[in-house]
């Protein structure tokens, strides 16, 4: 419990991100000692859960997380589906997204779809229903977002909506693996996302940088390889054993809680329906065990199970992102800003037109050249309006805003301490000055550069 990793959430909420950019190579990840550090703890803690489990005192530990998680045990269906309510209920209170704050989409339909689908779920005649809706929101997301990103969702969607057919069924022995298509939603989606950090750990940088309490002090080349180790392997955690999945929900639910409070309530809607699941594992008495029991009940299981796993993973992960955007990867043109977790406006860290190329630069020249070009333009524009006030305003914004963008640069690739201190009271100021700028424009009802 003192050695436990600190709550992280989906990357993506918190930092910029070009899904298409190349991923670190895999043999990174495979020579880092960290990687393999945080391995070898797991396997230790997995082996002697099972070593536990197999003796008399697994049967005497489950049953006593048995009676005291009774109370939900009895009415675990209902608890579901209300929190699946719920969620859909509080991601149409947010507006404009799909199915997390990460998917957004202008059209106001979808929301009151989202508040249909949470009417929907209180009858087993009308689940399926929801279901399908669910389904359809994801669709539709995919359309709008890149196939490699919706991945990340396709697993917790196609799940909770197994859930939702399998619980309205008539079929005994249908509706038994209700609670099991949502921890194969949970544990693949886990497994899936953690992989970014070891693809992507520069995606992790600015939030460490922002929040470096989440290291607990450890560097953040130590960390970052660690956290995605413990969320992959929880995740595995996840479909094994009664005793070790319901430990590994436990562990779960402390570190999705942990990032609730430095995060806010964002984080709470957009992690809810996970957590929510992660409960009703850590509840359910349930003692089968049905894809490969015999592999799974064996101590050299865990070890094996888990290698079958990374090798699994790895390999769709990587090979399907160069099968989509080739070996050398495609970062492409962006579109606007993607982060989902609006950013701390005293530590700024989203892309915002010359970071973002900053991002796929390959030095500090280029980016800065990209930045000073994206501001002329429109600075001169401004410049030239025959009314002196609208042209101060009109040139200082994207003036200030290459100032920005100049900060943000040297966050990415400068080293200096000084440097970092003065970019960040850059940024802030001139964030502020913009909003001032902005407000009167607003205010004279002249048009927004």
């Amino acid at each position: 419990m003192a050695a436990s990793s600190p709550a992280h959430a989906h990357v993506k909420w918190f930092a910029p991100y070009i899904v298409g950019a190349p991923p670190q190579p895999i043999a990174a990840t495979l020579t880092n000692l960290w990687f393999w550090t945080g391995i070898a703890l797991v396997l230790v803690f997995f082996l002697v859960t099972r070593a536990i489990e197999k003796s008399s005192a697994g049967e005497t530990i489950l049953s006593g997380m048995d009676r005291i998680t009774d109370p939900l045990w009895n009415c675990l269906d209902n608890f579901v589906r209300v929190v699946i309510a719920a969620f859909f209920v509080a991601i149409f209170a947010v507006g404009g997204v799909y199915l997390t704050p990460d998917l957004k989409t202008p059209a106001e339909w979808v929301s009151w779809t989202q508040l249909l689908i949470a009417g929907l779920i209180f009858s087993r005649k009308t689940q399926p229903l929801a279901a399908l809706g669910i389904i359809g929101l994801w669709l539709l997301a995919l359309r709008d977002y890149d196939v490699f990103h919706l991945l990340d969702y396709l697993a917790l969607g196609v799940g909770v909506a197994a859930y939702l057919v399998l619980e309205a069924s008539s079929n005994p022995e249908w509706r038994k693996h209700r609670f099991e298509a949502l921890r194969w939603g949970v544990a693949i989606a886990l497994m899936w996302s953690s992989l970014e950090k070891f693809a992507y750990p520069d995606w992790f940088y600015p939030l460490v940088e922002e929040k470096p309490f989440l290291t607990f002090g450890m560097p953040r080349d130590v960390f970052i390889p660690m956290a995605g180790v413990a969320e992959f392997t929880m995740g595995f955690g996840l479909i094994w054993t009664p005793l070790v999945r319901r430990l590994s929900a436990i562990a779960l639910f402390v570190i999705f809680n942990a990032a609730v409070y430095p995060f806010g309530r964002t984080d709470l809607i957009g992690h809810a329906l996970i957590m929510a699941i992660i409960v009703a594992i850590a509840a359910d008495h349930t003692r089968e065990v049905h894809f490969l029991p015999a592999v799974k009940r064996r101590l050299a299981g865990v070890p094996a199970g888990l290698a079958a796993a990374l090798v699994i993973f790895v390999t769709g992960y990587w090979g399907l992102h160069i099968a989509i955007y080739g070996i050398e990867g495609n970062t492409g043109t962006a579109s606007g800003e993607r982060l989902t977790h609006t950013p701390n406006p005293e530590h700024p860290h989203g892309m915002h037109g010359a970071t973002a190329t900053a991002a796929s630069a390959a030095t500090a020249e280029a980016a800065y050249r990209a930045a000073m070009d994206r501001m002329h333009g429109p600075m001169m524009q401004g410049i030239a309006n025959v009314d002196p006030d609208q042209a101060f305003v009109l040139g200082m914004i994207p003036h200030h805003q290459g100032a920005v963008d100049m900060a943000e640069i040297v966050l990415k690739f400068g080293k200096d301490a000084r440097n970092q201190h003065l970019a960040r009271e850059i940024i802030d100021a001139q964030k502020r000055e913009i909003g001032e700028m902005r407000e009167w424009l607003k205010q004279k009802n002249i048009p927004q550069p």
